[in-house]
């Protein structure tokens, strides 16, 4: 079901002539139009604005000035399953209407950008770009945008405190890792809603005692007979029907990024998305999904399957169960399109890279790491002379 957001609809590009962004390209800056790019001008000093993460607004790098984005009320909607599957053209568009693409030859992640953004270095894998920009293809429009919150002074703030608290870390790490230059990326994700209804067949089981008797040596070595209560399980087939309603099942669009690091970097609050519009993507740049809308919904179904598969087993009762078939059925399935802001920043420890990225809302960090062998070693010998310890103890008290 919709929740009502606010909307933030473009300002208009400033009418002035041509201006050259930082990659040396001319970009031509028309009179504000539906269909020319849009570039946001600065009235204090004519360069362009950016997204600035402290205040939600849009603040020019230069002279500091600031611009509120406006609030026309709408709402972020979610879209019917079904007609999206062959999406028309009235269905898809650009991130923004001069948007360009690259194409990383390190990772092969395609990100998008609006100049006079550039395309430097790969956010995933941070490989220099040294390919050209081309025009971004169109894809299925962002229903919304949940815009930064976290500014990079903070996510590098984050990201020390985090190295400094790895266990097992080597010493050498933290004056040794040297992190490239951290970029801001809007990552694709979809999120689906589906009412379920699953026919299950499965058995229950109830346990029972019986007594048992039994044989063993006492300590004068005698042979003492002895009774105890042995579990045993009867079991019962059963069958039955469970529903559930999903909501926002989180899906990642991308496969640039490990899915566990990413999964890892929940929770995002959702309920501060933003209908999408390109204001919130001035100075950063955003990845076009990978993972298909039809594809989504195929991992959408494997989380709402845990769920399902958890009531069932609460519905089969009993004190143990088997379950044998769950056939589940989907009705009122609709998405959302949206985009998610990270920080992602990668360093360099013993020519080997490692990639990092933080939860721009949360400022939660996640990323590979390296280990000291000789650490792990030490440790495990130590748990060792522990449980040594711990059983001599107990033997002669014994």
């Amino acid at each position: 079901m919709p929740n009502e957001y606010s909307a933030v609809p473009p300002l208009p590009p400033a009418q002035s002539g041509p201006a050259v962004g930082q990659s040396g390209m001319q970009s031509v800056v028309p009179p504000a139009s539906d269909t020319g790019p849009r570039r946001y001008r600065c009235p204090g000093c004519g360069a362009s604005l950016e997204y600035n993460p402290v205040g939600g607004v849009l603040k020019c790098p230069y002279c500091g000035r600031t611009e509120v984005i406006p609030d026309s009320g709408a709402s972020v909607d979610e879209r019917s399953y079904e007609a999206y599957l062959q999406p028309s053209a009235a269905q898809m568009s650009l991130l923004a209407a001069n948007a360009l693409e690259v194409t990383c030859q390190g990772c092969g992640a395609k990100t998008v950008f609006e100049p006079p953004e550039v395309a430097g270095r790969c956010p995933f894998c941070g490989v220099p770009i040294v390919a050209q920009p081309i025009t971004a293809d169109p894809l299925v429009t962002p229903s919304g945008v949940l815009p930064f919150h976290v500014s990079q002074q903070q996510a590098q703030t984050s990201i020390r405190t985090w190295i400094s608290r790895l266990w097992f870390a080597p010493n050498a790490l933290k004056e040794q890792a040297q992190p490239t230059a951290m970029q801001g990326v809007y990552l694709p994700f979809w999120t689906y809603d589906s009412q379920t209804t699953s026919f299950y067949r499965g058995e229950r089981g109830e346990h029972y005692y019986e007594t048992e008797t039994y044989t063993e040596t006492d300590s004068n070595g005698k042979q003492v007979t002895k009774t105890r209560q042995v579990q045993k399980t009867r079991w019962y087939p059963c069958s039955g029907r469970v529903a559930r309603w999903f909501d926002d099942v989180l899906i990642a669009g991308t496969t640039s990024l490990q899915r566990n690091r990413l999964d890892a970097l929940d929770p995002w609050d959702l309920p501060a998305l933003k209908p999408y519009t390109p204001e919130f993507l001035a100075g950063f740049k955003a990845q076009r999904y990978q993972v298909s809308l039809q594809d989504g919904f195929t991992l959408a179904k494997d989380v709402m399957g845990r769920q399902i598969r958890t009531d069932v087993t609460h519905d089969i009762g009993g004190d143990e169960q088997r379950i044998h078939d769950i056939q589940t059925s989907y009705s009122g399935v609709s998405f959302k399109h949206i985009l998610l802001p990270v920080w992602l920043s990668a360093y360099r420890y013993q020519n080997k890279v490692f990639q990092v990225m933080v939860n721009a809302r949360t400022g939660e960090v996640q990323g590979d790491r390296p280990y000291s062998a000789w650490k792990i070693f030490f440790a495990v010998l130590l748990a060792a002379a522990v449980l040594f310890g711990l059983y001599l103890a107990f033997g002669q008290g014994h």
